[in-house]
C-alpha cells in the first residue's frame, strides 16, 4: 500500500503527482498485468532476451 504524506503547505494537486510518481516508479501495475497469468522460466527469459536484442538494434548502435 502507499502512504503519501501531504505537507501542510502542499496542494492536492501537488500530493497527487507524487502518488502517481510513486505508483509508476514501484511498478505495481506491471507486477499484477504479469501475474494475471502465469508464464513459464523459459518463457520469461527468452523474452527479456528477445527484448534486450531489439533495444540493442534499435538505440544501442547508432
Amino acid at each position: 500500500m502507499l502512504i503519501i504524506d501531504v505537507k501542510d503547505s502542499e496542494s492536492i494537486d501537488r500530493a497527487l503527482k507524487r502518488y502517481k510518481r510513486k505508483h509508476r516508479r514501484i511498478g505495481l501495475m506491471k507486477e499484477l498485468r504479469n501475474r494475471k497469468f502465469f508464464t513459464k522460466k523459459s518463457v520469461q527469459r527468452r523474452n527479456e532476451i528477445l527484448d534486450a536484442a531489439y533495444r540493442q538494434e534499435k538505440y544501442g548502435s547508432n
